[in-house]
């Protein structure tokens, strides 16, 4: 249990300072050009804040915990498919679904997803693996 809380801790820490970058300063004005006319004034943080605890406990499950033994590459490889797939499933059916919708905000959302979970799933991997080096179960 101490392997998981551990890996959730990095997995979520790293997830939430990447992710601040690239909303805060990296995609801002990309997010203002093509959805101002969507944007709230101001985010609902508690809404966010559960976001990023629901988000990283799904990059725990499918991501760190599967590359247990398989090491970095399959947490980053299963972070990765992780975040693609979840961000697909928003940026898609926005497409599909809102007017005016910009695609190429879509394609830039969906890497960006697979990136930063696969980067988050990495660091929780690595305190996964940290602390079953100190409990000496690998």
């Amino acid at each position: 249990m101490l392997k998981y809380a551990a890996a959730y801790a990095a997995t979520l820490v790293v997830m939430v300072a990447l992710d601040m970058v690239w909303l805060g300063v990296v995609a801002k004005p990309m997010y203002q050009q093509g959805l101002a006319h969507l944007m709230a004034a101001r985010p609902v943080i508690p809404v966010a804040v559960l976001f990023y605890l629901v988000y990283a406990l799904g990059l725990v499950i499918f991501g760190v915990a599967p590359a247990s033994a398989g090491g970095w590459v399959q947490a980053a490889a299963g972070g990765a498919l992780f975040g693609f797939f979840a961000y697909a499933t928003y940026d898609l059916t926005n497409w599909a679904t809102l007017k005016d919708w910009p695609w190429l905000l879509s394609l830039l959302d969906m890497a960006w997803g697979a990136a930063v979970s696969a980067v988050s799933a990495v660091a929780g991997q690595a305190a996964w693996q940290k602390l079953g080096e100190k409990l000496g179960g690998g």
